[in-house]
Formats: C-alpha cells, sequence, structure tokens
C-alpha cells in the first residue's frame, strides 16, 4: 500500500483537517520533536487505496541568516553585507527538529499533500517543506506526479474536500518573491542597522534603544508618524469668527442656524456681516428641501479594514489583532484571515454562512428576517486573486473564545450580516434662511429604514430633533446673533488604523506584513501607543527620520519602496525575474549605503543636540583593568559600562540589574567583577565585563559569565562552582550562586531553571569529589545548628543533591522569574563536574532527575 504524507502549517490545523478527511477516525501519535502529532488512517487517492500520514510544519522551517563569520558585527565592514556576504538557510527554530522530524515522517512516502496557508508566505514554506523531504522519498516515474498542493480558505468540511479534490501544484513564482523579499530585508536592513548601531551606540548614552534599526519598510512607516509630529509642530493656530444665530417659531425649541459663509478671518469683517444681519428681526424661510439618502452597507471584510476597525473601535493592537484572527481560523471559526479581497466570487456559499448564525442568541432576529426576505447581493468590491473575505464560518459563544476573542469575532460576523443587508435609508430635510443680505440654513435626518445599521449600531443615524414644520415665505423670530471667536487646531497624531491606511495606499508591506511594522517601530523606542491608540515618536525617532531626510529622504519616504513591492510582485505572477530584481535593488541600496556613511556627519549634528554624550552618561560602578579608574555604568538600553580615560565601551547582559561584585577582580585581566541579577526570585552570575565581550577560551563565545568561563582555577568560573548536567535544557549545567544565601540555590547557565536547596544554611561549598552514581559534584554544607536535617545535632554534610537520601527533601525546582530574555551575546557551552566528572560531561541522573521535577513549580 502507498503512503500519502500531509503536511499543514500549524499542528491545530493539522489535526482539523485530518479530522474531518478521516471522518474522525484517525490514529494520533506525538512526532519525534514533541511539537507536531502525526495523524494517520487509510483512504482513496487517485483512485487507489493508500495510508494517509498528515503532520505538520510550525511556520517556516528555514530562515536566511548570513554564514557564521559574517554574523560578528566587529570584523566585517557592512558594506560587505550587500553583495560578498553568502548567506545560508539555518533551521528557523533548531529545538524544534523539524528537518529531521520531516524526514523520519517522510522517508518511504509516495506522495505529498502541501496543506500550507494559501498565501505567498504559504508557497515558500512549500518549497522549504519540498527541501527537506523529497531527498528521503521513494522515487515516482518520471511521468507520475508526486507533489500536490491544497488550496482553502477555511477549516470546514465543505472546504477542505473540495481542496482535496481539486489538487494544484505549489507555486515556485510566489515562493521565489518571498525569497527575494526576505533577503533584500536582511542585506539592506542588517547593513544599514550595524552601521548606525555602532556608529550612535558608540558617541551617545541615552538612547534608550538596544538596537537602532533600519528596514526598508519598517523606516518609511516611522516616516509616516514623525511627519504628521512635524506638522503638529509647525501648527500654528489662525483665529476666525463665525455668526451664531437662533431662531424660533412660537413655543418650539429654538434652532441653531449654519452660516453659508461658514467663517471668516478678519473681525471687522465679521462684525460687518453682524450688523447686516440685525438689520432684520425675523429669519424668513427661503427653501424647504427633502432628499431621501442612503448610507451604504460595508463591502466584504479584507485584512487591512479588520485591522483599522480593531484598532480603532476595538482598542486592538494590529499585531495582536493579527494573533486572535489566525486562532480564530485554525479553530474554524473564521475563514482565512490573510486577504486583500472585498468582493466575494460567485460560488460562495453566502446564505449557508448566514444560515450557521441564525441560532445565535444575539444577532438570530436579523439573521433569521435577512434570511426570510431573501439576502442582498453584497457591493462589488475589489478581487486581489488571493482569498474570499474574511467570513464567519460556524457561531460561537463568549464562553468559547474568551474576551478578545469574541470581540473581534463578534465584530467581523456583524460586518458579514450586514454586507448581505440593505442600505440604511433616511429622509434629510434643509431648510434655507435669509435674514437681512445673509444666508444660512439647518438640516436634519430622519430614519426610514435602519438596514445594515440593525446589526452595526454603531453605525446607524443619530437620533435628531424632528424640523419644525414650515414651508418657502415663513418666518421665524430671531433669537439671538453673535459673532463667536474660535481658533483652529493642528492635527492629531496618527491614529494606528490611519497609519495602516497610508501605508496601504502607499504600497508599504503587505496585509501580513503591516501589523509587524508598526510592532517594529513600537518595539524599538521610536514610537510610543498613547491613548485611543495613537501613536507619538520618540526623541530617537523624531531624530532619525529628519537625519534620513537630510542625507538621503529617498531612505524614509514610501517611494522607493512601492516601486520595490511592485517588483516583488511581478516574480510572483513570473513576469520578472528573481535575480535580476535582486540584484537591481541591492545595487540602488548598496550606492545609497555608502552615500549614507558618508554623509553620516548630517545625522550626528541632529545627534549631538538630542543625546548626551557617552562619557557624560550613567554613574561610576567598577574600575577598568587597564587604567584601573572607574568605569561608568549606562543603564539606557543597551545598559553598557564605558570608560571615559580608555574610551572604551564594555557590553552586559541586558534586561536584568548591575551590581559590584565585592570589588573581586577577574584573575585574567584585572577587571572588577559585576553581578547579573534578573530579580529575587530570577537568576544571578558574576561576570567580567572584559571577558563577557573578549572571551578568553576558545570554547567560549561573546555573552558568557563566569558560570560559563571555562577558567581552570578561578573561583568563580565553572569549573569550581559548577555542580551537575541541567534537569531539563540539554547543554546546561547547573552553577552554584554563592551570594544566594541564605536561600541558597543553584542555577542553569543557559535556561531558566533555578534549584532551591538548603535554607538557613551558614555556607554551601562545591566540593572536590564527584558522585559515584551521577558524576555530579558533592556538596558540602554547613547547617544552622538550630534546623540542622542531621542526626545527634550534627551540622555539617558533604554529599550529592540528587542522590544523598539526606539532601533529597531540601532540594526545590523552580523556573527563574525573568524580565524578558536576557540576550546574550552567545549560547552556552556543555559545563564540566568536579572530581571524576572533569573527565567529562556530568550525566543526567534519570530516576533523581525525575524526582527532582515531580517538585516543578
Amino acid at each position: 500500500m502507498r503512503t500519502v504524507l500531509m503536511v499543514a502549517e500549524k499542528p491545530s490545523l493539522a489535526q482539523s483537517i485530518a479530522k474531518i478527511l478521516s471522518k474522525g477516525s484517525c490514529s494520533s501519535r506525538k512526532g519525534l520533536n514533541g511539537a507536531c502529532s502525526v495523524h494517520e488512517y487509510t483512504g482513496s487517492f487517485q483512485g487507489q487505496s493508500v495510508r494517509f500520514k498528515m503532520t505538520s510544519v510550525c511556520g517556516h522551517v528555514m530562515s536566511l541568516d548570513f554564514i557564521g563569520k559574517y554574523n560578528n558585527w566587529d570584523k566585517v565592514d557592512p558594506a560587505e553585507l550587500f553583495s560578498k556576504a553568502p548567506t545560508e538557510k539555518k533551521e528557523a527554530n533548531p529545538k524544534l527538529n523539524m528537518v529531521k522530524f520531516l524526514q523520519v515522517e517522510a522517508r518511504g512516502c509516495d506522495y505529498v499533500v502541501l496543506w500550507l496557508d494559501c498565501d505567498k508566505e504559504g508557497e515558500n514554506i512549500c518549497f522549504e517543506v519540498l527541501d527537506a523531504i523529497q531527498p528521503v522519498m521513494n522515487k515516482s516515474s518520471v511521468k507520475e506526479q508526486s507533489v500536490y498542493r491544497a488550496k482553502f480558505s477555511s477549516i470546514t468540511d465543505t472546504d477542505i474536500w473540495n481542496a482535496m479534490n481539486r489538487l494544484g501544484e505549489p507555486n515556485r513564482n510566489e515562493a521565489l518573491s518571498v525569497d527575494a523579499r526576505q533577503e533584500l530585508d536582511l542585506r539592506i536592513g542588517c547593513a544599514f542597522t550595524r552601521f548606525q548601531t555602532k556608529y550612535f551606540q558608540g558617541k551617545y548614552g541615552n538612547l534608550d534603544s538596544s538596537l537602532i534599526s533600519f528596514g526598508p519598510c519598517q523606516t518609511p512607516t516611522l516616516g509616516f508618524c514623525v511627519e504628521r509630529h512635524d506638522k503638529i509642530q509647525s501648527f500654528k493656530p489662525e483665529t476666525y469668527w463665525v455668526l451664531q444665530v437662533k431662531v424660533f417659531k412660537g413655543k418650539e425649541t429654538p434652532l441653531t442656524l449654519d452660516w453659508s459663509r461658514v467663517r471668516v478671518f478678519d473681525r471687522e469683517v465679521g462684525q460687518m456681516f453682524v450688523n447686516l444681519a440685525k438689520t432684520s428681526k425675523e429669519a424668513k424661510v427661503e427653501s424647504v428641501s427633502k432628499k431621501e439618502k442612503a448610507k451604504q452597507r460595508p463591502q466584504a471584510l479584507n485584512t487591512v479594514e479588520m485591522l483599522r476597525v480593531a484598532s480603532s473601535a476595538l482598542g486592538m493592537g494590529p499585531q495582536h489583532t493579527m494573533q486572535i484572527a489566525e486562532r480564530l481560523y485554525t479553530q474554524g471559526y473564521i475563514s482565512y484571515p490573510r486577504t486583500e479581497t472585498t468582493h466575494y466570487p460567485e460560488n460562495f456559499d453566502l446564505k449557508g454562512a448566514l444560515k450557521q448564525q441564525s441560532n445565535n442568541p444575539i444577532w438570530a432576529e436579523e439573521v433569521k428576517a435577512l434570511l426570510s426576505a431573501g439576502i442582498n447581493k453584497p457591493r462589488k468590491g475589489a478581487d486581489a486573486g488571493d482569498h474570499p473575505p474574511i467570513t464567519p464560518m460556524r457561531s460561537a459563544s463568549e464562553a468559547e473564545l474568551g474576551s478578545d476573542g469574541w470581540r473581534l469575532y463578534e465584530y467581523i460576523t456583524r460586518h458579514f450580516i450586514a454586507t448581505l443587508s440593505q442600505d440604511c435609508k433616511y429622509l434629510q430635510t434643509t431648510i434655507d434662511f435669509s435674514i437681512g443680505t445673509e444666508a444660512f440654513s439647518c438640516s436634519g435626518k430622519t430614519l426610514i429604514s435602519a438596514g445594515f445599521t440593525e446589526v452595526m449600531p454603531w453605525q446607524g443615524i443619530p437620533l435628531e430633533e424632528a424640523m419644525p414644520a414650515c414651508e418657502r415665505g415663513d418666518t421665524f423670530t430671531v433669537d439671538e446673533i453673535k459673532l463667536v471667536e474660535k481658533q483652529t487646531n493642528p492635527p492629531d497624531y496618527l491614529t494606528e488604523a490611519e497609519l495602516i491606511t497610508l501605508m496601504e495606499k502607499h504600497g508599504i508591506g503587505t496585509d501580513a506584513s503591516i501589523p509587524v511594522h508598526i510592532n517594529n517601530i513600537c518595539q524599538r523606542n521610536y514610537v510610543t501607543v498613547e491613548s485611543g491608540r495613537k501613536l507619538k515618536p520618540t526623541n530617537l525617532g523624531i531624530v532619525l527620520v529628519h537625519g534620513y531626510y537630510k542625507t538621503d529622504a529617498e531612505l524614509v519616504l514610501p517611494t522607493i519602496r512601492s516601486a520595490v513591492e511592485k517588483q516583488l510582485n511581478l516574480i510572483a505572477l513570473g513576469k520578472a525575474n528573481f535575480q535580476q530584481v535582486l540584484q537591481h535593488t541591492l545595487d540602488i541600496f548598496k550606492r545609497k549605503f555608502h552615500y549614507f556613511v558618508d554623509s553620516i556627519t548630517s545625522m550626528d549634528e541632529l545627534m549631538e543636540v538630542s543625546f548626551s554624550p557617552i562619557a557624560a552618561t550613567g554613574k561610576p560602578l567598577s574600575r577598568c583593568g587597564k587604567c584601573h579608574r572607574f568605569m561608568k555604568y549606562i543603564q539606557a538600553k543597551p545598559s553598557r559600562l564605558h570608560c571615559s580615560h580608555c574610551d572604551e565601551t564594555y557590553s552586559l547582559p541586558q534586561n536584568g540589574a548591575i551590581k559590584l561584585y565585592k570589588e573581586l577582580r577577574c584573575p585574567l585581566d584585572d577587571f572588577e567583577l559585576v553581578l547579573w541579577t534578573s530579580g529575587s526570585r530570577g537568576k544571578s552570575y558574576p561576570l567580567c565585563p572584559y571577558c563577557f565581550s573578549n572571551p578568553p577560551f576558545r570554547d567560549m563565545k561573546k555573552g558568557m559569565g563566569c558560570n560559563e568561563c571555562t577558567h581552570p582555577s578561578c573561583q568563580h568560573s565553572l569549573n569550581s562552582l559548577g555542580i551537575g548536567q541541567c534537569v531539563e535544557c540539554d547543554g546546561g549545567v547547573l552553577v552554584l550562586d554563592p551570594t544566594s544565601g541564605p536561600k541558597w540555590r543553584m542555577a542553569c547557565n543557559k535556561c531558566n531553571v533555578v534549584v532551591n536547596f538548603f535554607e538557613h544554611a551558614h555556607r554551601v561549598q562545591v566540593a572536590q569529589d564527584s558522585c559515584d552514581a551521577c558524576d555530579a559534584s558533592l556538596v558540602a554544607v554547613d547547617f544552622n545548628k538550630t534546623r540542622s536535617p542531621l542526626p545527634a545535632g550534627e551540622t555539617q554534610h558533604t554529599g550529592c543533591v540528587f542522590c544523598d537520601p539526606i539532601f533529597q527533601d531540601l532540594v526545590e525546582l523552580k523556573h527563574a522569574t525573568m524580565r524578558h530574555a536576557m540576550h546574550r551575546g552567545g549560547g552556552a557551552r556543555r559545563g564540566r563536574g568536579r572530581g571524576r566528572g572533569r573527565r567529562g560531561n556530568p550525566k543526567k541522573p534519570k530516576d533523581k532527575m525525575a524526582a527532582l521535577a515531580a517538585y516543578f513549580v
């Protein structure tokens, strides 16, 4: 029997699709990477009986990066990144072992059906999967097709079965357009980012951003925010005057009239018009007009409109919105949430989708009325040729979806019902008046039929007082005429919704990447999100954009990126050559980069005005090993130490606190050690500022502290304080934290595992000997006499924390509380135990590890 491998983009999707195709009769097992499951069943494929294996990836299998040596910021000229630096595809998440997992499952398979998301990124992942599995699949005959592509827009029985019965092939051109975008963003972004980060962080101490990043889409996005900021700053309010007039008839409520001239900018002219109007005590009705008008129902919903509404009406950021929408999609509640299309195809089952909502108590009444009266054909929208508009696929409740999930689902559903409803109709009455020589008017709206606003009440016609009954020639008594002084107002900061509109209009990013670019400028501290989801640029964001305008405006204007996006779309359509587009774009940006480097003083002049020199920032903390003067600790991101005498800056671990470590010095370079800590419930370890950036031994990498240092005799090193291999991760070693007493603990030097032990002991030391059972270093403990667990009042005992029965009840495993990832320069090395453990890596004592893991909190 032949075997068909089927691959979806996420584990939850694989489970849903397998359940539909197997009609609920599949068996499931965990894959070797633990993250993906494999669902198996037998069925028919291409007219033959086969065994199906349905599994998934977790997004992209591979990511693009420079080869090893070109990732060293200190040794590589950023200009080389445009052409000289080779790139390679690396596993996007090495811990998942995705390539190995796919190859194990694909071995011996005859066919593959790719169920990746149906967009350009999905096509790209298709070929990542194929590159991994084709070498191990059974070879098919020349004429026989073995690779198939499923195209679907929702996780419903109908859509999945239709996709299975109409299999196609993956689109190589769309995959290539993603490859081109990845390489352009990598080469251009890294070159500019490395240069300006090193240049400005080496000069200024209070930039408060760990990375001064540049991105071909990110930077124009920031440019829109700063452009609005500049308009606000340069705005000069103007005073103007309006005529405020109120009239009444009998005992009716006075009407406030609108002046036909609207406003004047000269007070004396305004006063002249007041005087002219005051010559008459009556307002004469010149005309009464009544027009039936319609407020159009919305077009079908696409991604950009969903993001706009979620930000402006629901208060949800674009990134958060997309995460929720993807979850709703994978759970089968809505159709695919990434689409540019606002037009339903002719064969779309609108009635079927609407019937799904007929039993939902919140809008059942409106839905049933629509179904009985007959649905209204949706307005004609734009067909981008990708996916149908975002549509609810089954009914749901708030209890099922949670707060934010429900709010987004409710909006999507109400929007869908509204697209099938009638337009909102109302009567607009306008009365034109004359008072002396001046013309005035007032208007009001009366609802005729609510239409779609029944289900989208926030779009409804506001209730207004009825207009008085009158006809041409009637007169009203003038109640007051006065000149009111007002001022023009500056524009407000851009909201996320307005920014999304600008990005779409200028072709910056795609429906999938727009949330990422907005999130990036927030994460980089270029803008802050104020109330009402307004985006206010920070000092750093403003100076960067002004600097780009001063050196090369095209770096920040949307024009050049928009042109690149058009070229990438031509690659996807097969109308442009991948290599030519890539090379041409890189050549343009390479020239721009060289000009930017030569003109950096123009931007630097702006930086000097806004930021403090690094030598004038920070507070004295520890002594430099070269000049023995105090170095200053700069807390602003990225935190670092600076020696103004040597004019040297030393990196530190991020997202924690730094303090002096007992005035102890590194035996290698005489720098005073500092202690990094993530808080009382987190990890802490000492480090040498010089060794942290300049690893002293071959088996060390940048960003390692004393808890990973392989110095053979230093009292702070891994060799002196390492106890045993971590109970959770593969490469880490549990290292004693000598500063933790009396609440003693050891912590993994790679992951966030912390082991609390021997609370209130006077002293805990790592002994020279190691355990016979597990090779872990023994620990010598001097207990408090009043709290000693030892018999006969003894206070001292040496044993293995994993194997010694006396110690076992005194050990508790926890996860450290981390503020964020530590952003360390390099990965940790596998450490060695002491004693016998020096001859090899300490073993994981299996039974004892299981016992210890039982304490996991």
